[in-house]
């Protein structure tokens, strides 16, 4: 391209050094009998138009094998991009035949052989029974424990609340009871009770949560967790601008005095957001809460007859209450920041010992509308349901199974998203007593399949099947479903055990339910606030 631009020049300054006009002669006007010059130019002429045309044709000649390399350059990156989504689309359809094969193997090697939910033995009677004995032990004694609890937490908090400092420290709310106690299938193992006790910051500061689904800024492998910035008010578009803007000494705000305006709070320190940055630090939080938790205690210890221990340093809040009977009940205490104003709350860490996102990444939870679920459902199914049986058997199997063999990956969680799937997609109607036999091997059956597919969605999280009744924020609704077993996908000596662990479940299901015998009642044993008072 280059040469062709530079022969043009060479010929058309040769055309202006040969020219006549440019060296004249001393009259100024060229001879007008000159035939044979006037000839010569006019050849000259049509060779440097033949040379024009010849440049040119090079030119469009170049241009268009640069298009034609340009066009095959771009043919082939979308070839290879075609051949990639092939490829890798192949590989998830083959996922599942892989997973079944390695799962076979797994089985192969059990003494006993393999065994599916539809291969298990269940007796209906034997079935009415435990679910008789588990609803009257459930049903006398939990609302009594739930009671203790609720009146324990009130006094915990607000005397938590007096050792705050209003000006600096956080602003505890009120607690939100969630987990199994307070869904009504709690049906064997120790008391636990799960609070979540929402924070915020003091005035004038807020928190602005960035989750994994609306944020570029919360990397790819944080799915179901999110960010929490400190924010002041009037230091974004979200916030007032009376502090932002100068609105001048004869403008005034409706929402903030001049003396908010000067008063700019508590630093980021104080806050406890990570070192030098405005995001809210998980350990920072957990370390405070802890603190201000034993000092509240501190304060109305004396007047209760037991005592209130921390069983787990690494999770704030994780507490044991222990009377002098021996009877123990476990509170856990979940610090957690509000999703604006739904029932949303980012959480510092998951009761069940689910492995928490490093900090500052708090996982989120929906603990409240899946509550809010199960009433749905309870509302609309037959009288007699027995979706909370099936929940009770299935997680009553979990425990003595883990009680036997050791810790298990699935927990009564997993349990619950598999019974939330099977209400979701079974008709109301199929859910009386009578069908309760079928309806369990349902949710063992989608617990089996899930455990070979590797893949459990979370029950809310981009279902469309939800009712919109419940009011789920539309980010949640519509973000990509979160898989619940992703860690089984690269953990295969944890996917082994995981197997097993369901097998030996299966296997056993009919001894244990058959074995089943209801905790001690705690008659003579009154767990109210009253009772434990030190009068």
């Amino acid at each position: 391209m280059q040469g062709a631009v530079a022969r043009v020049f060479v010929v058309v300054a040769a055309a202006i050094l040969n020219h006549p006009l440019l060296f004249p002669q001393e009259n100024t006007t060229l001879p007008e009998q000159d035939e044979e010059l006037m000839a010569r130019m006019r050849e000259h002429e049509e060779k440097l138009e033949m040379e024009l045309a010849k440049l040119e044709s090079e030119i469009l000649e170049l241009e268009s094998k640069q298009e034609e390399s340009t066009s095959r350059d771009a043919y082939m990156w979308y070839f290879w991009s075609s051949v990639s989504f092939v490829i890798f689309f192949a590989i998830e359809m083959c996922r599942v035949d892989l997973a079944e094969t390695e799962i076979r193997n797994l089985e192969d090697e059990e003494d006993g052989g393999s065994i599916t939910p539809r291969m298990m033995v269940l007796d209906k009677d034997i079935l009415r029974n435990f679910c008789d004995k588990c609803s009257y032990s459930s049903a006398h004694e939990n609302w009594k424990v739930r009671e203790f609890v609720e009146g324990l937490a009130d006094d915990l908090l607000e005397s938590l609340r007096s050792v705050c400092d209003r000006d600096t420290d956080m602003e505890v709310g009120d607690f939100v009871g969630i987990g199994s106690m307070f869904e009504s299938w709690k049906v064997c193992g120790p008391l636990v009770c799960d609070l979540m006790v929402p924070f915020s910051p003091p005035h004038p500061h807020f928190f602005q949560c960035q989750m994994w689904c609306s944020s570029d800024q919360i990397p790819l492998d944080m799915q179901g967790s999110g960010r929490i910035k400190a924010t002041r008010f009037g230091e974004n578009d979200e916030g007032c601008l009376c502090s932002a803007a100068n609105m001048g000494d004869d403008m005034l705000c409706l929402l903030h005095s001049t003396a908010d305006r000067q008063n700019a709070g508590p630093n980021p320190d104080e806050l406890l957001c990570l070192k030098n940055t405005d995001i809210l630090s998980k350990d920072q939080v957990m370390k405070w809460f802890q603190i201000s938790v034993t000092k509240a205690w501190g304060r109305i210890s004396h007047k209760y007859d037991f005592q209130v221990l921390f069983r787990n340093l690494d999770a704030a809040g994780a507490l044991k209450v222990r009377f002098r009977s021996g009877k123990v009940i476990l509170l856990n205490l979940i610090p957690a920041v509000q999703l604006e104003d739904t029932d949303a709350y980012f959480v510092s860490h998951f009761p069940s010992g689910w492995d928490s996102p490093p900090d500052p990444f708090w996982p989120l939870s929906l603990a409240v509308y899946e509550r809010n679920l199960l009433k749905y459902f309870a509302k609309r199914l037959p009288q007699d349901s027995c979706h909370s049986h099936c929940l009770q058997i299935a997680a009553f199997l979990n425990r003595k199974q883990t009680e036997l063999t050791g810790k298990s990956f699935l927990s009564s969680y997993h349990l619950k998203t598999v019974l939330l799937h099977v209400l979701l997609s079974t008709k109301t109607t199929a859910w009386r007593a009578e069908n309760m036999e079928h309806r369990l091997r349902d949710v063992l059956g989608l617990l089996h399949q899930s455990l070979l597919e590797k893949r459990l969605h979370h029950a809310l999280v981009g279902n469309s099947k939800v009712p919109e009744v419940l009011q789920v924020p539309g980010v949640i609704r519509e973000a990509e479903p979160i898989n619940l077993f992703r860690s089984l996908v690269l953990q295969k000596q944890l996917y082994a055990a995981t197997v097993r662990h369901l097998q030996e479940i299966l296997k056993n299901a009919s001894i244990f339910i058959q074995e089943y015998v209801p905790r001690p009642s705690n008659d003579g044993f009154n767990l109210s606030l009253d009772e434990g008072f030190n009068c």
